[in-house]
C-alpha cells in the first residue's frame, strides 16, 4: 500500500496543518526512473533542509515528453512504490505537468530542492518560489550518477555480450 502517495488536494490540507505547527516543508521533484545512489544522496540532502519532504514524481507521460521514447523504464506507480519505502520521504505526488510551478504555488513549500545539475540561477521555477517567499536549494553530490548514463552503459554491455547486462545474467535457467 502506498501510504505516502497523495493527491494535490490532500497535500494542500496536510501542508497547511503542518505549517500551522511550525514545520518546515521541502519539495523536490524528478523522474526517479532507475533509482540509484545519486538519487538517494539528493533526497537525503533535501530532507535535511526541513521537517517534511514531499517528492513530486513525474508521471509516465511526462517522463516520455522529457526523456523521449523508451522511457520510463519503470511505471510511475512502481517508482512511487520504491520511493514510498524510503523512510525520510514523507509524501509523494505524481504529476503530469511540464514543470512543478502550479504545485509550488499551491503548496508554497519553504524550500524547493534541486540537484547539482542545476544552479540557483537556472532552476525553472526559481521566480515562482521567490514570489511566495520560498527558497531554492541546490543539494546532493556532484552529478556523477545518471539514469540516462546507466541505460547507455547497459546497452553498451548488451551489445558486447547480450547475455550479461550490468552484472545480471540473462541466460535462461535450465530444468534440473
Amino acid at each position: 500500500m502506498l501510504k505516502k502517495l497523495k493527491t494535490l488536494v490532500e497535500l494542500k490540507k496536510i501542508v497547511k496543518s503542518l505549517k500551522s505547527k511550525g514545520k518546515k516543508i521541502v519539495f523536490t521533484n524528478g523522474c526517479f526512473d532507475v533509482l540509484h545512489v545519486g538519487h538517494i544522496r539528493y533526497l537525503s540532502a533535501a530532507k535535511s533542509l526541513g521537517d517534511i519532504l514531499i517528492v513530486g514524481l513525474n508521471s509516465d507521460e511526462s517522463v516520455r515528453k522529457n526523456k523521449g521514447n523508451g522511457r520510463p523504464l519503470i511505471k510511475d506507480l512502481y517508482r512511487a512504490e520504491m520511493l514510498n519505502e524510503i523512510e525520510y520521504i514523507d509524501y509523494i505526488l505524481i504529476f503530469s505537468q511540464p514543470t512543478v510551478e502550479k504545485i509550488l504555488l499551491e503548496l508554497k513549500p519553504d524550500f524547493h530542492a534541486k540537484g547539482t545539475d542545476y544552479t540557483e540561477s537556472n532552476v525553472p521555477e526559481a521566480d515562482t518560489v521567490k514570489s511566495y517567499g520560498g527558497k531554492v536549494a541546490i543539494v546532493g553530490d556532484p552529478k556523477e550518477h545518471s539514469t540516462t548514463d546507466l541505460i547507455k552503459f547497459c546497452h553498451s554491455c548488451g551489445s558486447r555480450n547480450p547475455k550479461v547486462v550490468a552484472g545480471f545474467s540473462l541466460r535462461k535457467k535450465t530444468a534440473s
